[in-house]
């Protein structure tokens, strides 16, 4: 995914804010000055190893002068021992940066392995795994960042850049041809190119769907992978991205991709993973 630096900063610097408010006074208090150091990050756990990039980002964050040796790539699968880089320079400013680096590696390593996980499942058939919108907030972008370093995909990032007619639009719209409808018209009259994606929850929505067209992809929402085979059996291949989505799991995804399906979302990529054990040590010289 393109990482917009501008908006990552933004995440940072409130994380920062939030962590360090007037001053780390553990590490003013306890280490000199101009003491300088070094230190490990340490894997403590099996699993694919993500935000070794955005600690690079951070610790510059906290002081430019603090220089990084990156010994493991984010992507990578790893084991309980080994380390993944050293960082050296202000004792203090390693210390201040510490728990954030952390923060965000051990939960980016847990989404990129729960990723992996499930693509691994479905790497020799050709529906991709995406992921959804059930993230942290103001912290979606390292998240969806992870899932990419997985080996998944990103689904629409937010509400402003996909059209998604999930079944309260649908309700609230007053069914499926108005909910359409006003959407089409909304995006002439706004001049917007965004994709329309529509969630349907049974063959009888589906085939309304069809009826009225105009939209881009169709989601086949909570349907079985027997349900999903007859529903494409109706859905014109070349015409309908499709993706199929609800509950989908490491028992049922291989299931669901060999009917062929475009996509599989799945939110338990980023809400449903275990935290990577990673730790950062001191190095003695």
């Amino acid at each position: 995914m393109e990482i917009n630096q501008k908006d990552l900063l933004e995440i940072i610097d409130f994380a920062l804010k939030e962590d360090i408010g007037d001053g780390d006074h553990t590490s003013i208090a306890c280490v000199p000055k101009f003491a300088k150091k070094k230190a490990k990050l340490l894997v403590k756990d099996n699993g694919i190893l993500a935000g070794v990039e955005l600690a690079k980002i951070i610790f510059n964050r906290v002081d430019p002068n603090l220089k990084v040796e990156v010994l493991i790539n984010d992507g990578t699968a790893v084991e309980n021992g080994q380390i993944a880089f050293y960082v050296t320079g202000s004792s203090r400013s390693i210390l201040t940066a510490e728990r954030l680096v952390l923060n965000f590696m051990q939960r980016m390593s847990g989404i990129a392995t729960k990723t992996q996980q499930l693509a691994k499942l479905i790497e020799d058939l050709p529906t991709k795994l995406l992921d959804t919108r059930k993230t942290t907030p103001c912290v979606r972008l390292m998240e969806k960042w992870a899932v990419k370093i997985g080996g998944g995909h990103n689904h629409r990032f937010a509400l402003y850049d996909m059209i998604m007619i999930k079944d309260n639009h649908i309700d609230y719209a007053g069914g499926i041809q108005q909910a359409i409808e006003r959407v089409n018209d909304y995006l002439k009259e706004n001049n917007k190119a965004l994709k329309i994606e529509i969630e349907v929850r049974n063959i009888d929505e589906l085939k309304e769907v069809l009826s009225v067209g105009n939209v881009d992809r169709i989601m086949l929402d909570n349907f079985t992978p027997q349900q999903i085979t007859e529903a494409l059996k109706l859905i014109p291949r070349d015409k309908y991205e499709t993706e199929a989505s609800g509950g989908i799991n490491e028992s049922s995804i291989r299931d669901y991709a060999l009917t062929e399906i475009d996509y599989i979302s799945s939110g338990a990529l980023t809400h449903s993973y275990q935290s990577l054990d990673l730790s950062l040590k001191a190095v003695d010289e």
